[in-house]
């Protein structure tokens, strides 16, 4: 997914590009905004996090785009691509580093597993948008 912040700041095609630079295929994309009952779906397993609700606010700001991908190896090259989620630590050249503004507004997020990713993009997508 990109986020509001990046959006925002006009990085969709740049980071597409490193995405697919990387060798990711496009399987499905759109270009949407969460509600705030979507936010909290998709977060829910940060509800008892003190940065939920500001999470879910920022989620909420502005469109996205959320995707999904593939490739061998998906998840684990998304999230070396991508950097850590400081991106004041993430590795020169990742998606963080390049794009984020701060911690919070990050300008990507990636699944943590095979299985979340499968859960992620059920979420964001009916099996008619995947190609």
């Amino acid at each position: 997914m990109i986020k509001p912040d990046a959006v925002r700041n006009g990085h969709i095609g740049a980071i597409l590009e490193k995405i697919t630079s990387a060798g990711f295929k496009i399987a499905a994309m759109k270009y949407t905004q969460l509600s705030k009952r979507d936010a909290q779906e998709f977060y829910a397993i940060h509800k008892e996090r003190p940065f939920y609700g500001e999470l879910v606010a920022f989620m909420t700001s502005g469109p996205i785009v959320s995707a999904i991908l593939e490739k061998e190896n998906a998840v684990e090259d998304f999230r070396a691509l991508i950097g850590a989620t400081n991106p004041e630590e993430a590795a020169e050249g990742t998606i963080r580093r390049l794009f984020a503004t701060d911690i919070t507004e990050n300008a990507v997020h990636g699944s943590d597993s095979d299985e979340n990713a499968a859960i992620e993009g059920a979420f964001h997508f009916s099996g008619r948008e995947i190609y």
